[in-house]
């Protein structure tokens, strides 16, 4: 549906959740069109910094198939000029860059095609100004250079119908939601008076703005939702990769290969069997490692919080569940997450949850076993670090699985993401523990059918 919609649709926008096969769908779609011959390459692809540098790249190569190859665009200056020379059908790039992109190909702009992937950070863009540098640059060659645009997004509207405006003025110049923003304002809002002072007001949607803005803009938008194309007796499960930075992998590999290791700070890392070698790893992998019996530990990358932050981002406002398993893990989210809250004894932290009000909660599977219900604060559950436990990694998953959500009245699919380090150890728990599921599953349905032979 989806590679049907962006071939067709010339400038086009896409509402699709995650896991539901955004980018594997424009990469097709962009795959035919060059077996076409359509004139719509080189294209640009937009996206946030570890997606651009990984997920497209990476997907493109899952699909053998695919005649599409995709150049990365980051690091520094030197690093984007040489990629720009590389030959490549697209050029994945972040958003961040897009100044200095059109700084640095001025009047020879290339691109035919944008994907916008995550097109909200386009939300904000007004004609008179406003919404920073990045969409403003976009739009000096939206028109005039770029002959296919299509926008990605789960969510379209995180704060309100106004964010429609800003994506949608890519996809058609303003035809459709109104030439301007403030055009878009007196079809789709009213202004309401906050307090006494009268140039304090709030815009809303009017009863009808809602109904009214999807009729206008549907035929040049296809929205995908998870119910309707999965199981949602069934979790939806999507891997999240991230790559270790060179000095991480140093350290890695260090350990693996040697038992020993050198981190930043100058501290030695020894380990003394293959047990902790396993643990240590799985720090590593993590992102932090520690160095002492009293817990003091030293952080080797952040990939894994970023993409985590990803994850938030896209969720525009869901609850996230987030399972961690070391304390120093617990430490550096609550860091770099300060509106999250640890799941903890205290049982008001578990009724906050499920009212709503914590918006990313960090729990140890150890904590979230059986008895626990969660199902009503969410139904995203993010693994930030991997274990060995299977019935820890089951019991928390229980915790917001589809069962309990269907038991509370909520007919909505669960999604479980993983963000695993490549080439680490985490991959070899995901696949034990799949090994383990597996024999358990086999060991039940045996029990099970024994059982219905004796009634």
């Amino acid at each position: 549906m989806i590679i049907r919609h962006i071939i067709g649709t010339p400038r086009a926008m896409v509402w699709a959740g995650m896991g539901m096969g955004k980018t594997a769908s424009a990469l097709f779609a962009l795959d035919l069109l060059k077996r076409l011959g359509e004139d719509a390459f080189p294209a640009l692809i937009l996206a946030p910094l570890r997606v651009a540098q990984t997920t497209w790249p990476d997907e493109c190569h899952k699909w053998s198939n695919l005649e599409v190859k995709v150049q990365p665009v980051v690091g520094s200056a030197k690093e984007r000029r040489i990629a720009l020379k590389m030959p490549a059908d697209a050029y994945a790039m972040n958003y961040e860059n897009l100044p200095w992109l059109e700084k640095e190909l001025g009047a020879d702009w290339p691109f035919k095609t944008v994907i916008a992937d995550e097109s909200t950070k386009l939300k904000s863009f007004r004609l008179g100004g406003g919404g920073g540098m990045r969409a403003k640059c976009l739009a000096h060659v939206a028109f005039t250079k770029v002959k296919r645009f299509v926008g990605l997004t789960g969510t379209p509207a995180p704060n309100g119908l106004e964010d429609l405006w800003g994506q949608y003025y890519f996809v058609d110049r303003g035809v459709r939601l109104g030439r301007s923003f403030s055009a878009f304002h007196s079809a789709y809002f009213t202004e309401r008076r906050v307090g006494a002072d009268p140039h304090a007001v709030q815009w809303e949607p009017t009863p009808k703005a809602r109904g009214e803005i999807e009729r206008a803009v549907a035929d040049v938008t296809v929205s995908l939702d998870a119910g309707d194309f999965f199981d949602i007796e069934k979790p939806i499960e999507n891997t999240i990769y991230v790559d270790l930075p060179p000095a991480a992998r140093k350290v890695y590999d260090g350990l693996q290969r040697h038992m020993v290791a050198e981190l930043s700070s100058g501290k030695e890392l020894t380990v003394f069997s293959a047990a902790a070698l396993s643990v240590k790893c799985l720090q590593c992998a993590s992102g932090a490692v520690y160095t002492d019996e009293e817990g003091t530990w030293e952080e080797v990358h952040d990939q894994k919080l970023r993409a985590l932050e990803e994850v938030v981002e896209e969720a525009a406002g869901m609850p996230v569940l987030v399972a961690y398993h070391f304390k120093s893990d617990l430490e550096r989210l609550l860091k770099r997450f300060p509106q999250g809250r640890h799941l903890d004894k205290d049982p008001q932290t578990i009724r906050d949850w499920n009212a709503g009000r914590i918006p990313i909660l960090f729990a140890h599977p150890a904590s979230a076993g059986h008895g626990l219900n969660l199902q009503d604060g969410g139904n995203i559950l993010v693994f930030f670090s991997q274990w060995w436990n299977l019935e820890q990694f089951q019991q928390i998953c229980e915790r917001i699985g589809p069962t309990r959500q269907a038991q509370a009245g909520h007919p909505r699919p669960v999604f479980i993401h993983y963000i695993v380090a490549r080439d680490t150890a985490d991959e070899a728990v995901i696949l034990r523990r799949q090994k383990k599921s597996t024999v358990q599953a086999a060991l039940l349905e045996s029990v099970k059918g024994k059982s219905n032979a004796r009634q």
